[in-house]
Protein backbone atom coordinates (compact mmCIF):
# COMPACT_ATOMS: atom_id res chain seq x y z
CA UNK A 1 0.00 0.00 0.00
CA UNK A 2 2.84 2.49 0.97
CA UNK A 3 4.98 1.55 -2.18
CA UNK A 4 1.57 2.80 -4.21
CA UNK A 5 0.65 5.50 -2.47
CA UNK A 6 4.33 6.78 -2.98
CA UNK A 7 4.37 5.87 -6.72
CA UNK A 8 1.04 7.62 -7.10
CA UNK A 9 1.76 10.62 -5.06
CA UNK A 10 5.35 11.08 -7.61
CA UNK A 11 3.08 10.63 -10.80
CA UNK A 12 0.91 13.15 -9.66
CA UNK A 13 4.06 15.55 -8.69
CA UNK A 14 5.46 14.72 -12.05
CA UNK A 15 2.33 15.49 -13.52
CA UNK A 16 2.26 18.81 -11.95
CA UNK A 17 5.27 19.93 -12.87
CA UNK A 18 5.12 19.56 -16.46
CA UNK A 19 1.87 21.02 -16.71
CA UNK A 20 3.27 24.55 -14.91
CA UNK A 21 6.34 24.02 -16.92
CA UNK A 22 4.45 23.69 -20.33
CA UNK A 23 2.46 26.44 -19.15
CA UNK A 24 5.16 28.92 -18.13
CA UNK A 25 7.40 28.07 -21.04
CA UNK A 26 5.12 26.63 -24.07
CA UNK A 27 1.26 27.53 -24.05
CA UNK A 28 -1.31 28.74 -21.81
CA UNK A 29 -4.61 29.31 -22.10
CA UNK A 30 -7.22 32.06 -22.13
CA UNK A 31 -10.69 33.29 -22.07
CA UNK A 32 -11.84 35.89 -24.20
CA UNK A 33 -13.49 38.52 -21.89
CA UNK A 34 -15.05 41.12 -23.89
CA UNK A 35 -16.40 41.51 -27.79
CA UNK A 36 -13.77 43.77 -28.72
CA UNK A 37 -12.45 40.81 -31.28
CA UNK A 38 -15.71 40.01 -32.77
CA UNK A 39 -15.83 38.17 -36.18
CA UNK A 40 -12.77 36.24 -35.31
CA UNK A 41 -13.00 35.63 -31.32
CA UNK A 42 -16.62 36.23 -28.87
CA UNK A 43 -16.45 36.76 -25.45
CA UNK A 44 -16.27 33.70 -23.44
CA UNK A 45 -14.12 31.57 -26.18
CA UNK A 46 -11.25 29.98 -24.62
CA UNK A 47 -8.09 30.36 -26.42
CA UNK A 48 -4.68 28.40 -26.56
CA UNK A 49 -1.63 30.85 -27.05
CA UNK A 50 1.26 30.03 -28.35
CA UNK A 51 4.18 31.64 -26.23
CA UNK A 52 7.19 30.58 -28.75
CA UNK A 53 5.28 32.73 -32.09
CA UNK A 54 7.52 35.59 -31.20
CA UNK A 55 10.04 33.94 -28.75
CA UNK A 56 9.47 32.71 -25.34
CA UNK A 57 10.25 36.05 -23.36
CA UNK A 58 12.07 35.45 -20.13
CA UNK A 59 9.92 34.68 -16.93
CA UNK A 60 9.32 36.32 -13.83
CA UNK A 61 10.42 40.08 -15.42
CA UNK A 62 10.33 41.51 -11.97
CA UNK A 63 13.73 39.31 -11.39
CA UNK A 64 15.23 38.97 -14.69
CA UNK A 65 15.65 41.63 -17.48
CA UNK A 66 13.50 41.04 -20.42
CA UNK A 67 14.70 38.95 -22.70
CA UNK A 68 13.24 35.79 -25.41
CA UNK A 69 14.78 33.30 -27.01
CA UNK A 70 13.93 32.05 -30.25
CA UNK A 71 13.06 35.70 -31.37
CA UNK A 72 10.44 35.16 -34.36
CA UNK A 73 8.77 38.78 -36.02
CA UNK A 74 5.28 39.37 -35.56
CA UNK A 75 3.16 39.51 -38.96
CA UNK A 76 0.75 42.55 -39.89
CA UNK A 77 -2.60 40.74 -38.71
CA UNK A 78 -1.58 38.55 -36.40
CA UNK A 79 -4.23 38.31 -33.42
CA UNK A 80 -1.59 38.62 -30.57
CA UNK A 81 -1.85 38.39 -26.92
CA UNK A 82 -0.05 40.72 -24.58
CA UNK A 83 0.23 42.22 -20.90
CA UNK A 84 -1.49 45.68 -20.57
CA UNK A 85 0.62 48.50 -21.60
CA UNK A 86 -1.06 50.95 -19.65
CA UNK A 87 -1.86 49.68 -15.87
CA UNK A 88 -3.10 51.26 -12.72
CA UNK A 89 0.00 50.98 -11.14
CA UNK A 90 3.13 51.32 -13.24
CA UNK A 91 5.08 49.65 -11.06
CA UNK A 92 3.40 46.14 -11.34
CA UNK A 93 6.08 43.69 -13.19
CA UNK A 94 5.11 43.06 -16.82
CA UNK A 95 3.93 39.96 -16.41
CA UNK A 96 1.62 40.09 -13.82
CA UNK A 97 -0.33 42.59 -15.33
CA UNK A 98 -4.22 42.14 -17.18
CA UNK A 99 -3.80 40.12 -20.12
CA UNK A 100 -4.92 41.81 -23.69
CA UNK A 101 -6.05 40.49 -27.36
CA UNK A 102 -5.83 42.09 -30.16
CA UNK A 103 -4.97 42.45 -34.07
CA UNK A 104 -1.73 43.98 -34.96
CA UNK A 105 -1.93 46.26 -37.28
CA UNK A 106 1.16 48.45 -37.43
CA UNK A 107 4.57 46.74 -37.04
CA UNK A 108 7.94 48.90 -35.76
CA UNK A 109 8.91 50.97 -38.43
CA UNK A 110 5.39 51.43 -40.46
CA UNK A 111 3.69 54.53 -41.30
CA UNK A 112 0.15 54.69 -40.62
CA UNK A 113 -2.20 57.61 -41.93
CA UNK A 114 -4.56 57.83 -39.09
CA UNK A 115 -7.69 60.34 -38.33
CA UNK A 116 -7.93 63.13 -36.10
CA UNK A 117 -4.65 65.27 -34.89
CA UNK A 118 -3.73 64.73 -31.28
CA UNK A 119 -3.88 68.12 -30.74
CA UNK A 120 -6.59 69.39 -28.16
CA UNK A 121 -7.94 66.33 -27.77
CA UNK A 122 -8.48 64.03 -24.46
CA UNK A 123 -5.75 60.87 -25.17
CA UNK A 124 -8.81 58.41 -24.60
CA UNK A 125 -10.23 59.94 -28.15
CA UNK A 126 -7.03 60.35 -30.20
CA UNK A 127 -6.55 58.52 -33.40
CA UNK A 128 -10.29 56.94 -33.68
CA UNK A 129 -10.75 54.44 -36.15
CA UNK A 130 -14.32 55.06 -35.46
CA UNK A 131 -14.61 58.20 -37.46
CA UNK A 132 -17.18 58.62 -39.83
CA UNK A 133 -17.02 59.51 -43.17
CA UNK A 134 -19.60 59.18 -46.44
CA UNK A 135 -19.26 56.72 -48.85
CA UNK A 136 -20.47 56.12 -52.12
CA UNK A 137 -21.64 53.08 -54.24
CA UNK A 138 -23.62 51.55 -57.39
CA UNK A 139 -27.31 50.95 -55.95
CA UNK A 140 -27.08 47.43 -57.61
CA UNK A 141 -24.73 46.28 -55.14
CA UNK A 142 -27.00 47.03 -51.94
CA UNK A 143 -28.12 43.87 -50.98
CA UNK A 144 -24.98 42.06 -51.41
CA UNK A 145 -23.33 45.39 -48.82
CA UNK A 146 -26.53 44.31 -46.40
CA UNK A 147 -25.67 41.41 -46.57
CA UNK A 148 -22.04 41.32 -45.94
CA UNK A 149 -22.73 44.24 -43.48
CA UNK A 150 -24.55 41.02 -41.02
CA UNK A 151 -21.54 38.85 -41.93
CA UNK A 152 -18.85 41.17 -40.53
CA UNK A 153 -21.21 42.19 -37.38
CA UNK A 154 -21.79 45.96 -38.69
CA UNK A 155 -24.27 47.84 -37.62
CA UNK A 156 -25.68 51.39 -37.09
CA UNK A 157 -24.63 52.69 -40.90
CA UNK A 158 -28.12 53.77 -42.13
CA UNK A 159 -28.85 54.69 -45.59
CA UNK A 160 -27.39 58.60 -45.62
CA UNK A 161 -29.28 59.81 -49.25
CA UNK A 162 -29.42 58.45 -52.44
CA UNK A 163 -28.31 60.18 -55.98
CA UNK A 164 -29.60 58.31 -59.70
CA UNK A 165 -27.99 54.93 -59.12
CA UNK A 166 -25.64 55.56 -56.60
CA UNK A 167 -26.33 54.97 -52.71
CA UNK A 168 -24.48 56.69 -49.77
CA UNK A 169 -23.90 55.37 -46.54
CA UNK A 170 -20.99 56.58 -43.71
CA UNK A 171 -18.13 53.61 -42.55
CA UNK A 172 -15.75 54.31 -39.83
CA UNK A 173 -11.68 53.64 -41.77
CA UNK A 174 -11.74 50.08 -40.12
CA UNK A 175 -15.11 48.93 -41.23
CA UNK A 176 -14.49 50.19 -44.81
CA UNK A 177 -11.29 48.08 -44.32
CA UNK A 178 -13.03 45.19 -43.33
CA UNK A 179 -15.54 45.80 -46.28
CA UNK A 180 -12.92 46.19 -49.12
CA UNK A 181 -11.35 43.19 -47.58
CA UNK A 182 -14.49 40.99 -47.94
CA UNK A 183 -15.65 42.58 -51.40
CA UNK A 184 -12.73 43.41 -53.16
CA UNK A 185 -13.07 45.01 -56.31
CA UNK A 186 -16.82 43.26 -56.57
CA UNK A 187 -18.23 46.48 -54.93
CA UNK A 188 -16.69 50.19 -55.14
CA UNK A 189 -17.07 52.54 -52.78
CA UNK A 190 -15.92 55.91 -53.72
CA UNK A 191 -15.19 58.43 -50.50
CA UNK A 192 -17.21 61.81 -50.73
CA UNK A 193 -15.45 63.91 -48.16
CA UNK A 194 -12.31 64.96 -49.57
CA UNK A 195 -11.62 67.33 -46.95
CA UNK A 196 -11.06 64.30 -44.33
CA UNK A 197 -7.26 63.93 -45.74
CA UNK A 198 -7.06 67.56 -43.79
CA UNK A 199 -7.27 65.36 -40.46
CA UNK A 200 -5.64 62.52 -41.72
CA UNK A 201 -1.51 62.57 -40.29
CA UNK A 202 0.83 60.05 -40.53
CA UNK A 203 1.88 57.89 -37.72
CA UNK A 204 5.50 56.14 -37.20
CA UNK A 205 5.14 52.95 -35.27
CA UNK A 206 8.41 53.44 -33.56
CA UNK A 207 11.38 50.75 -34.74
CA UNK A 208 14.49 50.04 -32.13
CA UNK A 209 17.17 52.83 -32.99
CA UNK A 210 14.60 54.89 -35.02
CA UNK A 211 14.56 58.42 -34.72
CA UNK A 212 10.89 59.49 -35.30
CA UNK A 213 10.30 63.37 -35.65
CA UNK A 214 7.68 64.96 -33.37
CA UNK A 215 4.72 67.09 -34.67
CA UNK A 216 1.56 68.48 -33.20
CA UNK A 217 -0.30 65.59 -34.21
CA UNK A 218 1.75 62.88 -32.99
CA UNK A 219 3.43 64.99 -29.32
CA UNK A 220 1.41 63.24 -26.75
CA UNK A 221 1.27 59.66 -27.79
CA UNK A 222 5.46 60.80 -28.19
CA UNK A 223 5.55 61.92 -24.79
CA UNK A 224 3.76 58.84 -23.37
CA UNK A 225 5.60 56.30 -24.89
CA UNK A 226 8.58 57.90 -24.05
CA UNK A 227 8.06 58.36 -20.08
CA UNK A 228 6.00 55.14 -20.03
CA UNK A 229 7.87 52.71 -22.00
CA UNK A 230 11.19 54.45 -22.66
CA UNK A 231 11.85 55.22 -18.82
CA UNK A 232 12.69 58.96 -19.51
CA UNK A 233 11.36 61.88 -18.22
CA UNK A 234 9.25 63.08 -21.19
CA UNK A 235 6.29 66.46 -20.31
CA UNK A 236 4.64 68.63 -22.64
CA UNK A 237 4.98 72.61 -22.40
CA UNK A 238 3.15 74.83 -24.53
CA UNK A 239 3.84 72.98 -28.23
CA UNK A 240 7.47 71.31 -27.33
CA UNK A 241 8.32 67.86 -25.90
CA UNK A 242 11.11 68.15 -23.20
CA UNK A 243 12.57 64.71 -22.94
CA UNK A 244 15.17 64.91 -19.47
CA UNK A 245 14.57 68.47 -19.20
CA UNK A 246 15.67 69.03 -23.27
CA UNK A 247 13.24 70.46 -26.27
CA UNK A 248 12.99 67.61 -28.60
CA UNK A 249 12.47 67.68 -32.20
CA UNK A 250 12.97 64.08 -32.46
CA UNK A 251 13.59 60.97 -30.33
CA UNK A 252 15.41 57.35 -31.19
CA UNK A 253 13.57 54.57 -29.46
CA UNK A 254 15.36 51.89 -27.50
CA UNK A 255 12.70 49.27 -28.19
CA UNK A 256 10.20 48.17 -31.00
CA UNK A 257 6.63 48.95 -30.85
CA UNK A 258 3.20 47.82 -32.47
CA UNK A 259 -0.15 49.27 -32.64
CA UNK A 260 -2.99 46.39 -32.04
CA UNK A 261 -6.69 47.17 -33.03
CA UNK A 262 -9.87 45.61 -31.98
CA UNK A 263 -12.03 44.42 -35.23
CA UNK A 264 -15.16 46.17 -33.01
CA UNK A 265 -14.35 49.19 -34.09
CA UNK A 266 -16.62 50.54 -30.80
CA UNK A 267 -14.39 48.54 -28.44
CA UNK A 268 -11.93 51.24 -27.39
CA UNK A 269 -9.63 48.61 -25.91
CA UNK A 270 -6.66 48.62 -28.32
CA UNK A 271 -3.97 51.01 -29.12
CA UNK A 272 -6.43 54.30 -29.69
CA UNK A 273 -6.91 53.64 -25.56
CA UNK A 274 -3.38 52.64 -24.50
CA UNK A 275 -0.69 53.91 -27.46
CA UNK A 276 2.07 51.84 -28.52
CA UNK A 277 2.64 47.99 -27.03
CA UNK A 278 6.46 47.78 -26.07
CA UNK A 279 7.74 44.49 -27.71
CA UNK A 280 8.98 42.89 -24.00
CA UNK A 281 4.94 43.16 -23.38
CA UNK A 282 4.47 40.42 -26.09
CA UNK A 283 3.19 37.01 -24.85
CA UNK A 284 2.41 35.58 -28.05
CA UNK A 285 0.03 34.45 -30.65
CA UNK A 286 -3.35 32.85 -30.30
CA UNK A 287 -3.19 29.54 -31.84
CA UNK A 288 -6.93 28.31 -31.77
CA UNK A 289 -10.35 28.16 -30.13
CA UNK A 290 -10.32 25.07 -27.85
CA UNK A 291 -13.83 25.72 -26.05
CA UNK A 292 -16.39 28.21 -28.22
CA UNK A 293 -19.69 29.56 -26.66
CA UNK A 294 -20.73 30.99 -30.34
CA UNK A 295 -24.07 29.55 -31.32
CA UNK A 296 -22.84 29.67 -35.32
CA UNK A 297 -20.19 26.88 -34.62
CA UNK A 298 -21.33 25.18 -31.41
CA UNK A 299 -18.85 24.45 -28.76
CA UNK A 300 -16.12 23.52 -30.52
CA UNK A 301 -13.75 26.17 -31.98
CA UNK A 302 -12.45 24.23 -35.21
CA UNK A 303 -14.50 25.94 -37.51
CA UNK A 304 -13.06 29.51 -36.42
CA UNK A 305 -9.44 28.03 -35.58
CA UNK A 306 -8.68 27.95 -39.66
CA UNK A 307 -10.47 31.57 -39.88
CA UNK A 308 -8.36 33.23 -37.51
CA UNK A 309 -5.26 32.13 -37.28
CA UNK A 310 -4.18 33.15 -40.28
CA UNK A 311 -3.15 37.10 -40.35
CA UNK A 312 -5.34 39.93 -42.29
CA UNK A 313 -3.66 40.52 -44.93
Amino acid sequence: MGRKLFFWTKAILAAFIIALMVRTFAFTSCTIPFSGMENSLYRGDRIIVNKWSYGLRTPLTAWFSYHRWGKCNVRKGDIAVFNNPCPENPQTPVDRREVFISRCMGLPGDTLMLAFPQLDMTPSLILSPDYKSLYAYHRNNEDLLLQTMRQLRIKGNELAGFADSTFIRSFSHYEIYLLRQKLGQTVRFRPLQNTDKENIHPFVVPRKGMKVDIYPWNIRLMQDAIARHEGRKAEIKGDTLFVDGQPAASYSFSSNYYWMVSNNSLNRNDSRQFGFVPESHLIGKAAFVWLSKDPDTGWLGGYRWNRFLQPVK
